[in-house]
This record gives structure tokens, C-alpha cells and sequence, in this order.
């Protein structure tokens, strides 16, 4: 059941559109991100719903009912930023009290809630220091805390680790899904950061000049794009030049990269003999070999290596084809003290299979 509905919201500054006719359904218990780079518009989704900016046509539906008029107080939601916003003046516990004391809880049942809360967030010993006596991380989980206490029907987070260190961040997105399947609440969650975004979501809406580009899960999202720019924004990919060459109702073939032919099933888009578009292949579908391998549909092509990045886990390789067309593959590096399998130069061949990637059309 859909919790939260955006129907056709158009935002203006001036002469600038940042939400151009969004349309989303947000479900009950979702962890749902907005991803894209500063300036798509997810921010200023998010403030519209919060009620600090107002649409300038469209509807906000909570539960069924358009709080785009309600001011943000009377909206039963929460909203963590970035600057985590706790008073510095009162501890730990008064801060994640403060919501609940607004809302005159007797003392037991705050007593009750901050003892659940607390526990939730592992800060029980941390309960009577303040704001300034806590590392970054402990300050977002009070933080988050607050927010959850009185149990909101939307928690609103945006870009809440991006003032975090790389390594905090990976800790506070199990923090994150951990606080959320515990408390049920329904996240509607702000970043510009890929992997941030296929680590802690249920649904992501990837956003890019106003508009919603693609909507699906993290899986769709990473392996089955539906545009040229969601491929390109997410994670690394290879975007090869690709035509239609046959056509028939159960396949197609295309030439990709002037010099590789592969097969495809014709059952989610439409093409027509010469259309044009782009082959979209992650780095880590692609296989390379000192030998030339002959698979069923799968198109097997010499190539030389360029050159090569280690990333610990994987190597990353840059490939040329014969006519100077370049592909990265990622190789892992799953052996005792490897660090790379190919050197400079070498002649290898890559296998790609035509179902490891999608053809996306212009």
C-alpha cells in the first residue's frame, strides 16, 4: 500500500524548472532513495514534501490525503539533515526526549520509549554526554534517534553521511537499514552517491534535470538501465555504439562497436532494422582469456591489453579492440598474492554475452 504519492509536482525558480512533472508512489515500510547529482531536483523533492518549499502545481498525498497547504509542523514526518541540527546545550537523552516532550508524553512513557530508543541506536552508554563529547557517527545516530522516537510516518534524510569519513559511511549504512527494519518506518533518503544508494535500498528513483529517468530496485537499476545517462551514472560502464542489423519477432542482432555481433531476445523494447543506440556492458560481465573460447551465442574477439588499475578485490583492465575501440573489464582478483593476470601489451580474447548487457535505444 502506497504511503506516500507525488502526482505530476512542478517546481520553478525564476526561469528554472527543478521538478518538471514527477510522479512516484512510495510504499509502506520502503527504504526508497532519490539519486542523482546536485542540481537534479531530489533535494528540492524533499523539501516539498517536508513543507519547506511548496510546489507550484501538482499533489503530495499522505496516506491518501494532499498535505501540499499543511505547514511542515503538521505533517507527521521528520527530517535529518547533514548537520545533524541536535541542540548542543542538552544531552544525548534530552535531545532524543525532545520531540516526545514537545508532544507532553507523560515521564513514564518517555522513560519507556528513550530506554527502546536508545537500545536501538547502541548509545545507552553515551546518554548523558553532549552533542560535542560524540564522534560524528554517534552524533547522526542521535540524530536519527530523535527522529524515530515519536515514530513518523515518513523519516525525510538528506545526504545525512555525506560529512562522514568513507569508512563511518559504510558503518552507518548497517546502522541505517538496521534502524529502519527495526522501527518501520517508511525512509525517503537524499544522495548523489551510487554505491550509498544500491547498498541501502529498497527502490531507488534515479534523477537527472527534474525528471525521474528510471525507477526500480538496485538491481534494475545497476543491471538493466533503461537510458544512456542511467547506465553512465551508475557505477562504471561500458557504452558502446550499437545498430540494428537483423530483426525478427523473437530477436534482433546488432553490430556493436563496428566489430562484435550479438543476439538478443526481441522482448522488452521495440526495434526497428537500422536503429541506432548503445550496448550498455558492466565491467565485471566480461571475460577475457589467453584463448579464443567458442560458447554458443556468446561473440569471442582478440583484443590487447592497454593498461590496468588495481583496486585490491579486482583489477580493473582497458582493452582495445582491433579497430581502437576500448572496453574496461573488471577481473577479480580471487588468488593468493594476485594483483594482476595480464600485463601491458599482452594479447588476449574477451567472450561477451549479448544477455550480460542491454541495447538501449536512441
Amino acid at each position: 500500500m502506497a504511503i506516500l504519492e507525488l502526482k505530476n509536482i512542478v517546481k520553478q525558480f525564476a526561469d528554472y524548472t527543478a521538478v518538471n512533472g514527477v510522479s512516484l508512489s512510495i510504499e509502506q515500510g520502503e527504504f526508497f532513495t532519490l539519486l542523482g547529482p546536485s542540481g537534479c531536483g531530489k533535494t528540492t523533492l524533499l523539501r516539498m514534501v517536508a513543507g519547506f518549499e511548496s510546489p507550484d502545481s501538482g499533489q503530495i498525498l499522505l496516506d491518501g490525503k494532499d498535505i501540499k497547504d499543511l505547514p511542515p509542523e503538521q505533517r507527521p514526518l521528520h527530517t535529518v539533515f547533514q548537520s545533524y541540527a541536535l541542540f548542543p546545550h542538552l544531552t544525548v537523552r534530552d535531545n532524543i526526549a525532545f520531540p516526545l516532550k514537545m508532544a507532553k508524553w507523560s515521564k513514564a512513557d518517555i522513560a519507556e520509549r528513550l530506554k527502546e530508543q536508545l537500545s536501538s541506536v547502541q548509545l545507552e552508554q553515551f546518554a548523558e554526554r553532549y552533542p560535542h563529547e560524540l564522534s560524528g557517527g554517534q552524533r547522526q545516530r542521535v540524530a536519527i534517534a530523535r527522529s524515530l522516537v515519536d515514530r513518523p510516518k515518513l523519516l525525510l534524510l538528506d545526504e545525512p553521511l555525506s560529512a562522514l569519513d568513507a569508512r563511518l559511511r559504510e558503518h552507518m549504512h548497517v546502522e541505517l537499514v538496521r534502524m529502519q527494519e527495526q522501527s518501520g518506518v517508511t525512509f525517503v533518503y537524499v544522495t548523489h552517491d551510487q554505491s550509498e544508494a544500491l547498498a541501502l535500498s529498497s527502490r531507488i528513483a534515479v534523477m537527472n534535470h527534474g525528471i525521474v529517468e528510471q525507477l526500480g530496485t538496485p538491481r534494475e537499476i545497476y543491471s538493466q538501465p533503461k537510458t544512456y545517462y542511467v547506465a553512465d551514472f551508475i557505477g562504471k560502464c561500458n557504452l558502446l555504439p550499437a545498430v540494428v542489423i537483423e530483426s525478427n519477432p523473437s530477436s534482433y542482432k546488432i553490430k556493436v562497436a563496428e566489430c562484435i555481433e550479438l543476439v538478443l531476445p526481441n522482448e522488452e523494447i521495440e526495434v526497428t532494422l537500422g536503429q541506432s543506440g548503445w550496448f550498455a556492458l558492466r565491467p565485471e560481465k566480461i571475460k577475457a582469456h589467453w584463448d579464443p573460447r567458442h560458447e554458443d551465442g556468446v561473440s569471442c574477439v582478440k583484443a590487447r591489453v592497454k593498461g590496468y588499475y588495481y583496486y585490491g578485490d579486482g583489477t580493473l583492465y582497458e582493452f582495445i579492440l582491433p579497430n581502437g575501440v576500448v572496453l574496461q573489464c573488471m577481473l577479480s582478483n580471487n588468488r593468493p598474492n594476485q594483483a594482476s593476470f595480464f600485463q601491458e601489451n599482452d594479447e588476449v580474447f574477451i567472450s561477451i554475452n549479448p544477455l550480460a548487457g542491454n541495447f538501449l535505444v536512441k
